[in-house]
């Protein structure tokens, strides 16, 4: 059966409040913000947000109130530095407060792969000269049964969803991803629910051509929404290019709760879709970002 719907009927399901949800997972690439946008057009509240380095997509869930609680190694905007609204939420409660409980990048890849194991946790020696095992008390400093040595558990984290943006995907949830996929195989296998935004939706023939290049398991995908600049402003590659200015025009005019607001009216309130977001960046815009040299991969051969 089909798994395809709409973003709106995606977020509507999976995404209740007072959900723990892991996005971002690629890094700066592969951003979902179709998906976050429909979380702040639904009111969604009390988050709680997971990932490693994520980009001004959690600063944006912040700002538009929709986070309780952040796990993650940092958050901002990675070309222009500072988040505007994680800073006034952290400081001065604007608009509301928030919880942070920090991780390196590392640690909050162990956490996820260890809940995509099964496992309570994975030992590291990791982060143990930094200071991020006291400011986070679910990390436990214990000592190695073998050798006696200093250990740092790191518990599992299992997302009630993960939401990941991906090139192409069939009807059920066999995707194709390449490039810089960071944690989203970890994530995508720790969670309880798993909706993918594709660029492309092709028959499953496409995705069996490749199987090497498939994420994860169709039976952890819930929903398959096909939301074509799905990631934009951030990179897909192979299809679009990162939108710098974008993101400094974000840095800009998020500098004050007022220029925040505006600008979440202008590009998410007041746009229903990702249609009419496409509408609104216009065909030259969206021309210059477009891949302009195509570099396909040598073909493999599974013959046997």
């Amino acid at each position: 059966m089909s798994k395809l719907m709409t973003m709106s009927e995606a977020v509507a399901r999976y995404v209740p409040n007072g959900s723990s949800v892991a996005i971002s997972l690629a890094l700066e690439p592969l951003i979902p913000f179709a998906a976050a946008h429909e979380i702040i057009r639904q009111q969604r509240r009390n988050l709680t947000l997971i990932g490693p380095i994520s980009d001004i997509l959690f600063d944006q869930l912040i700002g538009a109130g929709c986070v309780e609680r952040v796990t993650a190694a940092w958050v901002g905007n990675v070309s222009e530095g500072l988040g505007y609204c994680y800073q006034r939420a952290t400081e001065k409660a604007i608009p509301r407060a928030i919880s942070i409980e920090e991780h390196s990048n590392f640690t909050i890849g162990l956490a996820l792969l260890a809940a995509s194991l099964g496992s309570p946790y994975i030992p590291t020696r990791s982060t143990l000269g930094s200071d991020i095992p006291s400011h986070n008390t679910a990390l436990r400093l214990e000592r190695s049964p073998l050798d006696g040595t200093p250990l740092l558990l790191v518990p599992a984290l299992r997302p009630d969803v993960t939401i990941v943006h991906v090139q192409r995907s069939d009807e059920d949830g066999n995707a194709h991803l390449w490039g810089n996929s960071g944690i989203c195989g970890e994530a995508m296998l720790a969670a309880k629910d798993v909706i993918l935004e594709a660029e492309e939706i092709v028959d499953r023939e496409v995705i069996l051509s490749d199987p090497n290049r498939v994420l994860g398991p169709s039976f952890k995908v819930r929903a398959v929404v096909h939301e074509r600049w799905g990631a934009h402003p951030s990179a897909v590659q192979g299809y679009t290019n990162r939108d710098h200015p974008f993101y400094h025009e974000y840095h800009e005019r998020t500098r004050s709760v007022e220029g925040f607001q505006d600008w979440l009216e202008e590009w998410v309130l007041h746009l229903p879709s990702r249609a009419d977001y496409m509408k609104k960046l216009g065909e030259e815009r969206l021309q210059r970002l477009r891949v302009k040299e195509h570099r396909y991969a040598a073909a493999v051969d599974y013959g046997y």
